[in-house]
């Protein structure tokens, strides 16, 4: 592809036609019933692996192309939007490159997994301002900003920087949706494998501290891990609320 901005129609339109050209009918539909929020007509079908070659060979050929399609985040396609998430990670440099493209294409998220597809690296290069960040991710309206955040404090905060407040952020959460709740439950799993002297307590609470189904979902997740030993198996069973 020649160095021209995919921000114009001419080269936009070069880009949904890679995409398309990408597409499997097969993993198309079988790709409907894992997103049931997004439109079927709007799924071409294109397997992430591909997805991620093609980001990788845009970066590379038309880089100043790629940031100037960044400019336009709304995409007619589910598959275009993966492709705009999957760029985010692969353009911005510092973190505060990726927040205005992350502020910009959130709000337009309408799935789990192109909102969890998005990775970024240089977040960690200030993961202090990611998490001044994803303090206000989490308080924010859009549903997918907000699980965006809960998925970044699981992925970035859940080792070396973890801090047993960050626990009372995702348990402070009160939003109805189930792709919101559903990423608490699996940020608590993993919290409850890989910090359990401070994630434990929470779940031992009398009357619980979280919703019943974000605290029930949230041991059967931790359950299903086989870094989790039979008998404290039994006992994440025994705090079922």
């Amino acid at each position: 592809m020649e160095a021209r901005s995919p921000a114009t129609p001419e080269s936009a339109g070069r880009i949904r036609r890679e995409l398309e050209a990408l597409a499997d009918p097969a993993y198309r539909d079988f790709q409907a019933k894992l997103v049931p929020t997004v439109d079927p007509a709007r799924i071409l079908g294109v397997r992430t692996p591909a997805l991620r070659s093609l980001a990788r060979r845009l970066v590379r050929e038309c880089p100043d192309g790629v940031r100037a399609y960044l400019g336009t985040p709304a995409h007619a396609t589910y598959d275009e939007m993966n492709l705009h998430g999957e760029l985010i990670g692969r353009v911005a440099k510092e973190p505060e490159e990726a927040f205005g493209l992350l502020d910009a294409f959130l709000p337009l998220v309408d799935n789990w997994a192109t909102c969890d597809l998005i990775r970024v690296p240089a977040f960690r290069r200030d993961l202090p301002a990611v998490l001044e960040r994803i303090r206000g991710w989490v308080a924010s309206e859009p549903e997918y900003a907000v699980r965006f955040g809960v998925v970044q404090l699981m992925t970035l905060f859940l080792d070396d920087a973890f801090e047993p407040e960050h626990l009372m952020l995702v348990a402070g959460i009160d939003r109805p949706e189930y792709y919101i709740n559903m990423a608490r439950a699996w940020y608590f799993s993993f919290a409850l494998v890989k910090q359990p002297a401070a994630t434990l307590p929470l779940f031992e609470r009398r009357p619980i501290a979280l919703d019943s189904w974000t605290h029930n979902k949230a041991l059967q997740k931790a359950r299903e891990s086989r870094r989790i030993a039979p008998d404290q198996k039994a006992y994440l069973q025994s705090l079922k609320a």
